[in-house]
């Protein structure tokens, strides 16, 4: 495997931050009903030393789900360091104006039909 192909660990990781904090495109009148309580990755990894600076461990995607003898699994768990309580009170007093709107979407996000034609009240 050419070291051009590797990812490095801590490069997906930055990449899955970015994604999960991306900005809807139309921050102004996109409402975020929703939050990400964790990630968890489970990663195949390549640990490699490399001279005096240390060791770089790169992602792995092996094709055809083989194994190899140098390859380690990694489970990273990623977690906000605000949490929704802090966030919605946040939301609320940059947005008052908005938060009727941010309740009745969410309501409707949550209660929207399940695949079954039921909604998310008829399974309790």
């Amino acid at each position: 495997m050419s070291e051009d192909n590797l990812i490095g660990l801590a490069e997906l990781i930055e990449q899955v931050k970015r994604e999960l904090l991306a900005t809807s495109p139309d921050q102004e009148t996109d409402i975020p009903f929703m939050s990400v309580d964790s990630v968890e990755l489970e990663l195949q990894v390549m640990v490699k030393k490399e001279g005096k600076s240390g060791v770089k461990i790169y992602v792995l995607e092996l094709a055809g789900g083989g194994s190899r003898d140098d390859v380690q699994k990694v489970k990273v768990t990623l977690s906000p360091l605000v949490n929704k309580e802090t966030l919605l009170g946040l939301y609320r007093k940059r947005h008052p104006e908005r938060m009727q709107e941010f309740v009745d979407k969410s309501i409707e996000a949550l209660t929207k039909n399940i695949d079954d034609g039921s909604t998310l009240g008829d399974q309790f």
